[in-house]
């Protein structure tokens, strides 16, 4: 019995193929787990109301089980299905997504709890780059969103390295060249309180400002 290898396609990183698109949803629709690119580095997802694919993921990256991911929403009245927005947050969501930060926010009834923190938090992002946000409006849930890695390890880059070292545990591979190993810079706007809990991609001068 030949060992199990994911498909890796080559995705168009500005004009991203509907055949691919489609293909990779539908592998997400039945549970699966796919690999894609972001504004940041290659993200590791599933589609959140599947709880079996984010233990999956959990077993994949050898990661805590009490340490929460975020994901991907398509837009801010996505994001207040699943988070509490205040008005002094929406105003900041607003100006800085699509972009390369992700927010953490008080979670909502919606958000699985296995995605909260236990202060009932959230991290959400809205990348900008149209393969995952392609990908969230094709399957109609956020998208998981982890980097495509094992925990501890040093975020994989090149695609050939994501199909050697995840291939045997993912269904999908989208990839579109090299991308830099740098992740999200991840702001907190709980309480109406700015906090920058990890300084990654993008300009962080406006949000030490705030805080």
């Amino acid at each position: 019995m030949k060992p199990h290898r994911a498909t890796r396609l080559s995705i168009h990183p500005d004009n991203p193929q509907g055949r691919h698109i489609a293909r990779a949803v539908e592998a997400l629709r039945n549970g699966g787990i796919v690999v894609y690119p972001t504004d940041t580095v290659y993200g590791l997802g599933c589609d959140i109301t599947h709880r079996d694919a984010i233990d999956r993921i959990i077993r994949l990256k050898g990661r805590d089980p009490k340490k929460p991911m975020s994901f991907i929403c398509a837009d801010l009245t996505h994001i207040s299905r699943y988070a509490a927005v205040s008005d002094y947050a929406y105003k900041i969501l607003k100006r800085y997504l699509p972009g390369p930060y992700t927010f953490v926010l008080p979670a909502s009834r919606e958000t699985p709890k296995v995605l909260q923190t236990q202060l009932r938090t959230v991290g959400i992002r809205i990348p900008a780059h149209p393969v995952p946000t392609a990908l969230v409006a094709g399957l109609g849930q956020p998208l998981l969103s982890t980097s495509a890695n094992r925990s501890n390890e040093q975020t994989i880059s090149e695609p050939e390295e994501l199909e050697s070292r995840l291939g045997h545990g993912v269904d999908l591979i989208l990839e579109c060249g090299a991308l830099p190993v740098l992740p999200s810079s991840v702001i907190s706007l709980v309480g109406d309180r700015v906090t920058v809990l990890r300084e990654g991609s993008g300009d962080l001068e406006p949000f030490l400002a705030m805080a």
